[in-house]
This record gives structure tokens, C-alpha cells and sequence, in this order.
């Protein structure tokens, strides 16, 4: 059974094609500046990488583009669109209604669109990606996979806000948090991995990357996230400031004349690292710039780390205890500097790193000094993969 994995940011598609059978990626790729000439294709198939420039006027022209490489490409991977049993789209907004996986349908896309407002960079995308392949692909069953649906079952006490109940019961304002299935994702595989049943397991999973967020999962379940009604809660990030004072965006329209845009584009575009070293949103340049002696860089780092310190210090209390820390996504996976930083002076909560088995990038790979009480892992996330089994199990 092959399976098509999509995930649409608003001027990109990115793809990988499954084999099921084995759990294999066969192909995968990205178009990118879709809708603003010229339009770029980079693929790989069997571990040969191209790039090529495409004609992507829209994410329905960019599907085209994608099963037609798949089809026709130079080291085509299926012989007719036959082959595809099922499209899984990756839809990071599914507010109350969707707590699973689901089969899309006119219903679902009418619910998802509800959703927009609360994930304006991601949901719209989304939409675009599945019209797409369903237009392309009129026959084969789509299959949505939501960010917030591991997050679906947090206790109350945990996902309602200290704000009058009217605001819940009528607009649903509440936690629901993302980066739910990498979440879920690395949690099931540290269990695998230090061999016991994730159900006796209390597990912080650390998703650190442009966005960030990190996870109490006790047996199994996310009991709590950091991310909050919208992706801009939590951890400090690339662009967006995580925690504040609520009163500060109100501070900045009363006394400084800011609208409420302008204020949503500075907490999600201008803050988190961008902000604090006043000149990148990579934590590359960053932690370059800071060997270089820029203090602003400097304090980034520190700011990031304390914050991910403390959720880790605050999810260890909920849960009374932690077994395992996980870290994953593309500064989690890639930095060692920046794990050491996190675990440094955690030897209380019993968390300690070996930096001889640190000093690496990209690995699966335990990090735990031989006294840890914690098992410390690095754990390359793999959210595609959910979603195409997720998608296998649907459809079958």
C-alpha cells in the first residue's frame, strides 16, 4: 500500500510518498514559492537529490507538478495514480470537534474552516493542500491528521484559561496545543527505546525548532502542553515570544497606539529570538554570533534554555516524577550546545548528560550520563510517518 503524505505551508508543498509494507519513504520533496514566480521543485528519490524550477501558479498546479514527478519524473516510483490508496494531509488546527484522525469530506473541510482564525498561518494552507489533491485526485480517500488531537484529552484543570467560563462555552476558548503527533511520535519511540510500556512512563518531550513546545505525557497521554489556544503560547521560539504579562499587548494599544495587527505581528513575527538578539530567528546565527561575542546572541541562548527549564521543572511536579526527556526537531536534533545548556544544574530532578555522547547531530541517540536517573534521548522526529499510518489505518 502506497500513501501520500502532504503537509501545505501557504507558498510551499511538501510531500513524502510511503510504501506501507515496509514503512518506507520512496520519494519525497518540496515546491516552494508557490504562487510567486519562479517556483522551485527539490525532490529525492532513493536517495538522489534534484532541484528544478516548475510552473506553480497555485497548490493545485503545485500538486500536478508532484504526481506528475512521481509518475513521470526521471527515476519514476509509481506507474499509474492507481497506486496511491490515500492522500494524509497535515491540518494543525481541529479545535473540539476533531479528536482523531478523520476521513475528509465536504463536512470536514466546513469544520476546519471554523478553525482558521485560530491558526491563520497554518489552517488556510491546509485547506489549499487538500482541495488540491482532491481535485487532482478525485477518487482517492484524503485523510486529515490534526497537530492538536494528541492534546485532545487533557484534563480540564489543565486546558481551560482563568477567564470567565462564558468565553469557553461560546467560543471555545481554551488549550488545546500542537506539534501534537512528533509529540506523540518520540514519546511511543523513548518508550521503545528504554524498553517499557509507555503506559508506566512519564515522558517531557522537548520540540524545539523555529516553532517549540514541550509535553507532559504520563502513560501514554499529553496531560499538558505549552502551547495554548494558538501556536504563540509557551516556549520562547524563531519569531514568536511565547509566555508574557497579557497585560502588555494591552500596554502597547493603550499607550503606544499599536492595533490589534500590529500587535499580533510583533508577538508572531517579530519576537522569541528574533526579537532578544535583534537580527536572526536561526538559532545557527545565533549561537555563531554569540561565539563571536554578541551579547544579544548571548542572551537568546540563555532566555530559550531558562524557558525550557522551567517547563521541564513544572511538568516533572504534575506528574510526580519524570522518567525519560526527550529532545527532537530541527534545534533539538542538531545542537548539542543547546541540549547541555537545558540539562545543566538539572542533577536534582536526577537529569544528566555525558557531553562525549552529546557531541553529535541528527541521531537517534541516548545522552544520559551512567548516574542519570532520567534517560535522556535525542529522538529525530518523524510526523509524516504518523500520518501515513494514521492514514493506512483509516482507510482499512
Amino acid at each position: 500500500m502506497k500513501i501520500l503524505v502532504v503537509n501545505c505551508g501557504s507558498s510551499s508543498l511538501k510531500y513524502q510518498l510511503f510504501d506501507m509494507e515496509k514503512e518506507e519513504v520512496i520519494a519525497k520533496g518540496i515546491i516552494e514559492r508557490i504562487g510567486t514566480p519562479p517556483s522551485y521543485l527539490t525532490y529525492s528519490v532513493n536517495g538522489e537529490k534534484k532541484r528544478k524550477e516548475v510552473s506553480a501558479g497555485n497548490h493545485t498546479e503545485a500538486f500536478k507538478v508532484v504526481i506528475d514527478t512521481l509518475l513521470n519524473g526521471v527515476n519514476p516510483v509509481i506507474s499509474s495514480i492507481e497506486e496511491i490508496k490515500a492522500v494524509g494531509h497535515r491540518v494543525v488546527h481541529g479545535g473540539e470537534k476533531f479528536k482523531e484522525p478523520t476521513i475528509i469530506d465536504d463536512e470536514v473541510i466546513a469544520e476546519i474552516e471554523k478553525n482558521n482564525e485560530l491558526a491563520p498561518l497554518h489552517n488556510p494552507a491546509g485547506l489549499a493542500g487538500i482541495r488540491a489533491s482532491m481535485e487532482v485526485l478525485p477518487n482517492v480517500h484524503q485523510t486529515a491528521v490534526f497537530d492538536t488531537s494528541f492534546h485532545s484529552n487533557m484534563p480540564k484543570y489543565a486546558y481551560l484559561y482563568a477567564i470567565p467560563m462564558r468565553f469557553y462555552r461560546d467560543y471555545r476558548i481554551r488549550r488545546y496545543g500542537f506539534h501534537g503527533t512528533s509529540h506523540y511520535y518520540v514519546a511511543n519511540r523513548a518508550a521503545q527505546l528504554v524498553g517499557r510500556p509507555i503506559e508506566e512512563l512519564k515522558i517531557v518531550t522537548c520540540h524545539l525548532g523555529n516553532g517549540c513546545s514541550i509535553s507532559a505525557v504520563k502513560g501514554g497521554r499529553s496531560i499538558d502542553t505549552s502551547m495554548g489556544f494558538t501556536p504563540l503560547e509557551g516556549l520562547i521560539m524563531g519569531t514568536r515570544s511565547g509566555d508574557l504579562d497579557p497585560a502588555i499587548p494591552l500596554y502597547l494599544m493603550r499607550n503606544l497606539n499599536y492595533t490589534a495587527e500590529e500587535v499580533d505581528d510583533i508577538l508572531n513575527k517579530e519576537s522569541g529570538l528574533l526579537g532578544i538578539s535583534e537580527f536572526s530567528n536561526d538559532m545557527r546565527d545565533i549561537m555563531k554570533a554569540a561565539e563571536e561575542g554578541n551579547q544579544n546572541a548571548k542572551l537568546a541562548m540563555e532566555m530559550f534554555c531558562y524557558r525550557i527549564k522551567k517547563y521541564i521543572g513544572a511538568y516533572t511536579a504534575i506528574m510526580n516524577g519524570l522518567d525519560v526527556l526527550v529532545f527532537t526537531a530541527g534545534i533539538g536534533e542538531n545542537e548539542p550546545e543547546i541540549r547541555e545548556m537545558v540539562c545543566d544544574d538539572m542533577d536534582y530532578l536526577g537529569i544528566k548528560i555525558d557531553p562525549q555522547k552529546n557531541n553529535f547531530k541528527g541521531q537517534e541517540k541516548e545522552i544520559s550520563a551512567s548516574d542519570s536517573k532520567v534517560k535522556v534521548w535525542v529522538i529525530p522526529t518523524n510526523e509524516e510517518l504518523v500520518i501515513a499510518r494514521e492514514t493506512a489505518r483509516l482507510i482499512s
